[in-house]
């Protein structure tokens, strides 16, 4: 299920996309420290105990994201965890490694911080450009020399020292506002869509998940 909403909110948007590199920094950290730990010490049993750690911990940040995708972005996920097995916990984890969705969980956070790169990139140098331009009436007369020079103080290709010079360049700058705009919007509904394909049920899960919820009420009205 996805929100009807046809574009994600642009602070939600701003904050989610900035947020997202050093998420991903984390969950990298965390996948590679502690699955390397885990199957170097399997044979010891220690790393049977933090693999399954590992697990319930991606799966639970998994739980974490889809809230952060709803919050910022106006975008509902639904779980697409299959029912575990009653019984044994042996039988639970079994269902749990089984699943998917546990390692589509997986795919999604070791993404993470690739896209986060890229993404946090394109944000702050497409706004910082934008800014620098809209407010270089205001600041080139602090600059050294009070002139700004483009792109670079020892190679001056064009020079600014004066508000009527630097005008035109803020009406680039509001442009380059408008399509960072349209840039940060973009980037989180495509983000948004990524993290409804890797954490929200697949169209077979949800007919598993049907299913399964069909059997149990027929089981329950047959017990009844």
């Amino acid at each position: 299920m996805v929100s009807e909403r046809r574009d994600p909110p642009f602070g939600g948007s701003v904050v989610f996309l900035l947020m997202n590199l050093p998420l991903g920094v984390l969950a990298f950290g965390f996948l590679t420290a502690l699955v390397s730990a885990g199957v170097g010490t399997a044979v010891v049993w220690v790393g049977v105990g933090l693999l399954a750690v590992v697990v319930l911990g991606v799966r639970g940040a998994a739980r974490l994201e889809r809230a952060r995708v709803y919050a910022l972005l106006d975008r509902y996920i639904d779980l697409p965890y299959l029912p575990l097995p009653a019984g044994k916990q042996s039988a639970r984890w079994k269902g749990r490694l089984k699943d998917p969705a546990t390692w589509r969980d997986f795919a999604y956070f070791a993404l993470l911080f690739p896209v986060g790169l890229v993404e946090f990139v394109l944000v702050t140098t497409f706004w910082s450009t934008s800014l620098a331009l809209v407010f270089l009436p205001v600041y080139f007369r602090w600059l050294p020399g009070g002139e700004y020079r483009f792109p670079d103080w020892e190679v001056p290709w064009l020079t600014v020292d004066s508000t009527v010079e630097a005008l035109p360049w803020a009406a680039v700058g509001v442009l380059f506002v408008a399509l960072s705009v349209a840039l940060t919007k973009a980037l989180a509904g495509t983000h948004a869509r990524l993290a409804h394909a890797l954490l929200g049920p697949t169209v077979g899960q949800r007919r598993r998940m049907e299913r399964w919820w069909a059997e149990a009420e027929e089981k329950n009205l047959v017990a009844g």
